[in-house]
């Protein structure tokens, strides 16, 4: 396999050759083999892999009058930077839809390049029409106003107990959602651009005629 130690590897290259999956196994090979979400985060709104820096949102269920609606929500959303993805860390929660056009408008005029939801979304097919990448575990008709709020930005957040850091790469297609730490990013980066180029390799070869279970005997590459 042919390694690329002095190329830098930019997030638009990512986004042209990488997916989630040979990230995962990159992080694989260098131990760090929790790095995704198992339950369902989807892609409602597109079918393209979603690469940024995470943005991270603490959120909580609510059952009374919020004296600040919307504060730090709208606070995230103002302060997204080109390239962030907003993670919003709801536990899950579908008590009402937390995501929807209007934060998608804002976040995308700030730079924000998607976003994902431990929760539910709505205004899905405005969003879609935007062509804003958004993954979520399902959608809700109910708008967060009393029902759920942000209570904390850009701290470390937990979804399915996988930690995402303010900062932290993050991958995303129909695959999963895939985040990497950024003490072995430059690390995990070239191991998957090597992987993958050496991948391409060997599905020619495969192609030509060469049996699988010989090109991974020639190239260590599956």
């Amino acid at each position: 396999m042919s390694e690329s130690p002095a190329l830098t590897i930019t997030l638009a290259m990512m986004r042209q050759s990488l997916y989630s999956a040979v990230v995962s196994d990159a992080l694989d090979g260098l131990g760090y083999k929790q790095q995704s979400p198992r339950l369902s985060l989807k892609p409602f709104t597109t079918s393209e892999l979603l690469v940024g820096r995470c943005k991270t949102t603490l959120w909580v269920d609510m059952a009374h009058v919020d004296p600040r609606p919307y504060e730090l929500e709208l606070q995230a959303v103002d302060d997204c930077q080109p390239d962030d993805v907003l993670i919003a860390a709801a536990g899950g929660s579908v008590r009402s839809g937390i995501w929807g056009e209007l934060l998608t408008t804002a976040a995308l005029n700030r730079g924000c390049v998607g976003a994902v939801i431990d929760g539910a979304i709505r205004d899905v097919s405005k969003i879609r029409e935007i062509g804003f990448p958004v993954f979520a575990r399902t959608t809700c008709v109910y708008d967060s106003f009393n029902r759920q709020r942000v209570v904390d930005v850009d701290v470390p957040v937990e979804i399915d107990g996988v930690a995402f850091h303010p900062g932290d790469l993050v991958f995303a297609d129909e695959d999963g959602v895939v985040v990497v730490p950024q003490a072995v990013e430059n690390e995990a980066i070239r191991r998957a651009w090597d992987k993958v180029h050496a991948e391409n390799v060997v599905r020619d070869s495969i192609r030509g005629g060469l049996k699988a279970a010989e090109a991974f005997a020639k190239y260590g590459v599956l």
